[in-house]
């Protein structure tokens, strides 16, 4: 079975840390590894493109030093990251409300995200103050405003041209999501492009998710039948 998208919500650096007595942050830290496992991972078995939970709209209410340190680590890690990450031929995108950021890492995000390899094999989207809510808001606010020049009528709207108004809006809708950590939620993540993704919820905390564990969940992937409404005659004629 065809499998374009991988979408994975990195969840349990926080408890990893604790069980470890360590700050939260060591956790973070430790995630970076389960990154760069998953990356590999995805390049080798040919899956075109991957989007990471890296930062939610709702993780602003954390603690301020935390949410600090988070973003040092996400600067670090883009320059770190990117020259290895394009030679792998990983191209990189963001997507989320980017302007609640600092001016340096907005700005290397753009740079970062201009950045092409010479091969590319794998489209990395990093979800970074993200929302599945903020999404669909957002591509209703564009399409709000073509209306009212008349560049489009309200009765030429479809899922398919709404699709488009979308983050990842250019890129095949998620054939598999996992969430890692033991909880079994959504979490408001890609609400629009999940509709009939295939859901695993793993009990392994992010920074234990390495390669074999997601060589598995895509073994696992290809034995569901996909019937997107059909039935399994039909899928099976």
């Amino acid at each position: 079975m065809t499998l374009k998208h991988i979408a994975i919500i990195m969840d349990g650096n926080g408890r990893w840390a604790t069980r470890r007595k360590r700050p939260r942050t060591f956790g973070h830290q430790a995630g970076v590894k389960s990154v760069r496992a998953v990356i590999e991972t995805c390049v080798e078995q040919q899956v075109p493109h991957l989007t990471l939970f890296a930062f939610s709209s709702e993780n602003w209410s954390r603690p301020p030093k935390e949410v600090q340190r988070l973003m040092e680590l996400f600067m670090r890690s883009l320059k770190k990251e990117t020259p290895e990450l394009l030679a792998q031929g990983v191209q990189q995108q963001f997507i989320g409300d980017l302007s609640k950021f600092s001016d340096s890492l907005q700005n290397k995000m753009h740079e970062v995200a201009a950045l092409q390899p010479a091969e590319q094999k794998l489209t990395l989207n990093i979800a970074v103050n993200y929302g599945g809510k903020w999404d669909i808001c957002q591509a209703a606010r564009q399409m709000c405003l073509e209306v009212a020049n008349g560049d489009i009528h309200p009765h030429d709207i479809s899922e398919v041209q709404f699709n488009h108004y979308l983050s990842l809006g250019d890129q095949p809708a998620v054939d598999l999501l996992i969430r890692t950590g033991g909880e079994q939620r959504i979490s408001n993540f890609l609400l629009w492009q999940i509709a009939y993704a295939e859901l695993f919820f793993v009990d392994t905390l992010w920074p234990d998710f390495k390669h074999d564990e997601l060589r598995n969940l895509i073994s696992q992937y290809k034995l569901r039948e996909r019937r997107f409404g059909q039935t399994s005659e039909q899928i099976n004629a």
